[in-house]
């Protein structure tokens, strides 16, 4: 059971938590939607977004919170801020976690059946997935304001389209590990780790009778190069979440071999190429001007990048930062990199749980 919450953890891209009592186990539901018109102008005749919620609706509908997923995360992905002393409290929030498209549970690659199958699956955008909740909230739980929205990495990507696609929609926005563009250079490292994949004769354009074991090696391999910060390597803070006993040889194993356990290598690809597109300037009536797109978030933001983040760099946050009205930028001080945006250790859960704790309560 431990190895099976140990690879869990590896795939949230979070290797420990602390000793918190866990929250709820919540609900699994799942929406459909007929006919969906993606961006890139496929029509999938069914696009199914898998959700789970915790807590209870009240009847005013005023308690709703949204957690959009990060890269290959299932709903769970966020009880770091989930439980007892921590931001939310189920017992009077309701929590509503969605799962991207690409992750193999919601419409994906592996699991649409043809003409849109595997390789065949239209490349979905940011906007395509908050397009998608939206009409969940709204048709399926009757639901037309939320209270917060809190998103990590690409959980902050969609974060930061609903500032730009729906204005009023959020009372309070949080952003951790992510930006609202993919820059040049995060494209070219998200190119590199599909280039590990492809590159992989197994891989037959993604028409692969099996799974094409050597490129999603080498992929773990590019991916952890990039996921924690030089220096937490160089100190080995490794150490300070694995069992004891641990070596640097079976760290490195983990993501050469077990770094996203039986994740389709259709749906890793897709979910980069989500990626890689995401441009909030891209919204309709932005012209592709994201200075402009930013100038007109109205919802107060929590912007928190990590200082070490080698995805989304500090320096793109400040960037972004100085065109949102009314942001707060607020730097996770963390060697964790990517990581520290999801509460990867117990200091960087404190410092999370505590500054968006502080955010929201000065919207009540």
């Amino acid at each position: 059971m431990k190895k099976i919450i140990l690879l869990l953890a590896i795939c949230q891209a979070v290797f420990a938590q602390d000793q918190t009592p866990k929250p709820e186990t919540p609900e699994r539901h799942e929406f459909v939607i007929s006919n969906f018109r993606t961006e890139s102008g496929v029509t999938l005749p069914q696009a199914h977004v898998v959700y789970g919620t915790y807590g209870r609706l009240n009847a005013e509908k005023n308690n709703v919170v949204l957690l959009p997923s990060h890269y290959m995360a299932t709903f769970r992905g966020y009880e770091w801020l989930i439980g007892p002393g921590r931001v939310f409290d189920t017992s009077k929030d309701f929590l509503v976690a969605t799962e991207l498209f690409g992750n193999g549970r919601s419409s994906s690659p592996s699991n649409t059946p043809e003409p849109y199958h595997g390789p065949r699956f239209p490349v979905m955008t940011i906007r395509d997935n908050v397009e998608a909740v939206h009409r969940l909230l709204t048709e399926d739980l009757q639901v037309t304001h939320l209270r917060a929205l809190v998103g990590f990495s690409m959980g902050a990507q969609q974060a930061f389209q609903w500032a730009v696609s729906y204005p009023a929609f959020a009372g309070r926005i949080v952003a951790t590990s992510g930006t609202a563009k993919t820059y040049p250079h995060g494209f070219v490292r998200l190119e590199g780790q599909i280039a590990a994949i492809t590159a992989d004769a197994a891989f037959q354009n993604g028409d692969y009778s099996a799974p094409p074991a050597k490129g999603l090696s080498a992929f773990g391999m590019v991916w952890a190069a990039w996921l924690y910060s030089q220096e937490w390597w160089r100190k080995e803070l490794w150490r300070t979440t694995s069992p004891a006993g641990t070596t640097f040889e079976q760290v490195v194993d983990r993501f050469r071999s077990r770094f996203i356990p039986g994740a389709d290598a259709n749906d890793i690809i897709l979910q980069m190429r989500t990626w890689e597109r995401h441009d909030v300037g891209a919204s309709p009536g932005f012209g592709g001007d994201v200075e402009r797109a930013l100038r007109s978030i109205k919802v107060p933001l929590l912007y928190m990048p990590s200082e070490t983040d080698l995805y989304f760099p500090i320096g793109d946050a400040r960037y972004e930062a100085a065109f949102i009205p009314g942001v707060a930028l607020t730097p996770i001080p963390s060697l964790w990199g990517h990581t520290a945006g999801a509460a990867s250790n117990p200091a960087d859960g404190k410092f999370l749980n505590e500054a968006i704790g502080r955010f929201l309560a000065a919207g009540k």
